[in-house]
């Protein structure tokens, strides 16, 4: 979980630092924190090297066993169970791991916070004031299990941590400059206008960071127009052009787009309607069915794309029939923001699926060849070989790159939270 050099976790040294932050001091050391609706994840790290002092995790908030797990340095994970009652809880066995050696929080210049929603008033990463705490309150409706608790996090630190720098750095931030044309919704412009409705986007983080390492890896001249394929439980696709978000596949809500985990992506915008006229579902029922209950698992019945994987080999036709949807909802995106861009120098796969599933990376750049998109199926197979660092898994000559690269969402935010410091440092 923790390695004391950046080379032993997450991607390589020479991707991961290749561009400190401009104006930053030689060494920083950032507490990042991802407090979701019923987690707490968190990190201590120096965003310039990237190397990790503590990092640790508390799930199921609420629930009688809630799992705690604290790693410092080279130590091995300490796991255990116990009963953590709300955030505040786990905010203060946070505290009490990092605590445990005296060294982890000395020095510490900020901490930055994941916030999900962010809307297109933030392309930023900010100081968390009064100001954007409200800010990101208004923004729940648009994703009401993660802003809350994403606010719980930046009022418990602030309070504990009164004369450190809070950041708040936003998943949305990445697609708030997308081209008008992109981001307007075909509704009444009154409407939309007074109800924030337009394509906000998420992962802005990972994508932001992974397009970025790999325009280092291929040089600008060779991955000016790049696809990004985060593929998790969640799932989004983005178009950057020249280092700048055009395109991004979720929308208003993280529910539009590819086919995810239990979320639907796209579907008739009149089905929410057919589904309470014709399936007797209320608004809030339609809205858990398209998000909980649809995506893969409503297909056939599994979440997790290795479960589907052996479901097929078991035999069972919903499993393929699963895969070939998501393969294709996929493929129709990467086709799409080609034309959007004028064509495609690189394609490239990152988070859980993207990183760790070579069927699921060669079933989406089949029949893509007219792109000049192949994947070399030794390379594709072996990226588990060496993984941390970005690949490139296209064969030699190829007229595009195919890309796997590890996402590392907790450097990115730490790395923005040292560009908005180091404007005013020495």
């Amino acid at each position: 979980m923790i390695a004391a050099e950046p080379s032993e976790a997450g991607p390589g040294a020479s991707d991961r630092a290749d561009e400190p932050p401009a104006g930053s001091r030689d060494a920083m050391r950032v507490l990042v924190l991802n407090s979701g609706s019923s987690s707490l994840k968190y990190q201590v790290l120096d965003p310039l090297s990237a190397r990790r002092f503590a990092a640790g995790s508390i799930d199921r908030i609420g629930e009688d066993d809630s799992h705690i797990e604290h790693a410092t340095g080279t130590e091995p994970v300490a796991r255990r169970v116990a009963h953590v009652p709300d955030h505040a809880a786990a905010f203060a066995e946070m505290l009490a791991a990092l605590r445990g050696d005296a060294t982890t929080l000395a020095g510490l210049d900020a901490i930055g916070h994941r916030v999900v929603m962010g809307g297109r008033n933030h392309d930023r990463a900010v100081i968390a004031d009064e100001a954007v705490q409200r800010s990101i309150e208004q923004m729940v409706p648009f994703a009401p299990l993660h802003n809350p608790s994403n606010l719980a996090g930046i009022r418990l630190a602030r309070r504990e941590f009164p004369d450190v720098a809070n950041v708040a750095v936003f998943d949305t931030a990445f697609f708030a400059h997308l081209p008008a044309p992109a981001a307007t919704y075909a509704i009444d412009s009154v409407v939309a206008r007074r109800l924030s409705l337009s394509r906000h986007g998420a992962h802005g983080t990972s994508h932001r960071y992974v397009s970025r390492l790999a325009a280092a890896r291929l040089g600008p001249e060779s991955a000016s127009r790049i696809v990004v394929l985060h593929l998790g439980n969640g799932a989004s696709a983005s178009a950057v052009l020249n280092g700048m978000a055009v395109e991004t596949s979720m929308g208003v809500t993280p529910l539009e787009g590819l086919v995810m985990g239990t979320r639907s992506g796209d579907v008739d915008p009149a089905l929410p309607g057919l589904l309470q006229s014709m399936g007797d579902m209320s608004a809030a029922e339609v809205d858990r069915f398209l998000n909980t209950r649809c995506g893969l698992v409503g297909l056939c019945g599994h979440r997790d794309m290795r479960d589907v994987h052996r479901a097929i080999a078991a035999g069972d036709p919903s499993a393929q029939l699963a895969l070939e949807v998501y393969l294709h909802r996929t493929r129709k995106y990467v086709g799409a923001y080609a034309a959007v861009m004028g064509g495609i120098d690189a394609l490239v796969f990152t988070a859980g699926v993207g990183e760790n599933d070579p069927v699921v990376r060669s079933g989406v750049v089949d029949g893509l060849g007219f792109l000049g998109l192949e994947v070399d199926q030794q390379l594709n197979g072996a990226v588990g070989a060496s993984r941390g660092t970005a690949q490139v898994i296209s064969p030699p000559g190829s007229a595009a790159s195919v890309m796997v690269v590890p996402t590392d969402e907790e450097l990115a935010i730490a790395r923005e939270v040292a560009e908005l410091l180091g404007s005013a440092t020495p």
